[in-house]
C-alpha cells in the first residue's frame, strides 16, 4: 500500500512591519499551513493574506493558537488558569474560522503552538481541556498532536479526529518529547539530514531519538517551523526525499 503523509509548516507569524519567515515560498511546497492567530504572532492583515494564498495554492489551513505572548513568541511557559486557556483557544480558533470564511476558505485543523503545545505534551489533562475547547467551537476539526505523547492519548480519549505529527527540524528525547531548544543539536539546520531522518521515520512508522532509540508512532504529518532560517530549503528537501522514496505527500482530510 502506498504511504501518504502531509507536510505542514507554521506560518503567518509576521506582525505589522516585522517579517518572519518566507510564507509565499513555503506555500509552494507544503500541503498544510498552521497560521498564527494573533496571540503569539501574526495580525489580521497577515492572517487574511496567508490564508488567501494558502487557499489559492490548495494548501490546507490550520489554526495555530498559542499563549498571549508576542514578545516571547509564545515560547515562554506561562501559569494561566485552565478556564482562561480554554477561552484563549476558543477565541483564536474562532478568529481563524472567521478570517478563513471571509477569503472563501475553511479551517481544517488545529495545532497548538510553542510552550502551550510543549506543556500539553506533558500533561494529558491539560491537553484534553484545550482540545475540548477547540471541539466546542468546531466538533469536526482535526487536532494535530505530537505523536507518541500524552497529547496523542488525550485526542484518542476524546474520540476526535486527529493527526500524529513529527518534526523535521527538531531532535527528540527518549520519552518522545522534543529536545529543549536551548540544548545543543535541538534544532536541525541541514536539509539533507532532515530529509533523510524523515524518510527513515515515515518508512519505519517510528520516531528516532538523538540517541538512536526507536519509538513506534502514528505519523500522519511532518512539520517544518517557518521561523527556522533554512525553512524553505528544509521543506523542499523533505518533500523531495519523501517523494523519491515512494511516499505520497498530500493534505490531510477533514473529519467525516
Amino acid at each position: 500500500m502506498t504511504r501518504t503523509v502531509d507536510l505542514n509548516a507554521d506560518m503567518g507569524e509576521s506582525f505589522g512591519a516585522w517579517t518572519m519567515g518566507d510564507d509565499a515560498a513555503l506555500l509552494e511546497i507544503v500541503t498544510s499551513a498552521n497560521i498564527a492567530c494573533g496571540f503569539h504572532a501574526g495580525d489580521p492583515d497577515v492572517m487574511a493574506h496567508v490564508m488567501s494564498t494558502a487557499h489559492l495554492n490548495g494548501v490546507g489551513i490550520g489554526s495555530h493558537p498559542g499563549f498571549r505572548d508576542v514578545q516571547g513568541f509564545g515560547r515562554r511557559r506561562m501559569d494561566v488558569p485552565m478556564a482562561t486557556l480554554k477561552n484563549w483557544v476558543r477565541y483564536q480558533l474562532a478568529a481563524s474560522i472567521g478570517m478563513a470564511k471571509a477569503v472563501g476558505a475553511e479551517v481544517r485543523h488545529l495545532k497548538l503552538h510553542g510552550a502551550l503545545s510543549n506543556m500539553a505534551c506533558e500533561d494529558i489533562e491539560m491537553a484534553k481541556g484545550l482540545f475540548d475547547a477547540a471541539l466546542s467551537v468546531d466538533p469536526d476539526i482535526v487536532i494535530m498532536v505530537l505523536a507518541a505523547t500524552p497529547m496523542e492519548q488525550a485526542a484518542r480519549d476524546l474520540g476526535c479526529a486527529w493527526a500524529g505529527e513529527i518534526f523535521a527540524d527538531r531532535a527528540y528525547r527518549e520519552d518522545g518529547l522534543l529536545v529543549d531548544r536551548r540544548d545543543p543539536g535541538a534544532v536541525i539546520h541541514d536539509p539533507e539530514i532532515a530529509a533523510a531522518r524523515m524518510v527513515e521515520m515515515v518508512k519505519a512508522d517510528a520516531i528516532m531519538t538523538d540517541k538512536g532509540v526507536q519509538i513506534e508512532a502514528s505519523i500522519d504529518t511532518i512539520c517544518v517551523h517557518g521561523d527556522t532560517p533554512e525553512a524553505v530549503e528544509l521543506a523542499r528537501a523533505v518533500r523531495s526525499g519523501l517523494e523519491a522514496s515512494g511516499v505520497v505527500v498530500a493534505p490531510l482530510g477533514r473529519a467525516t
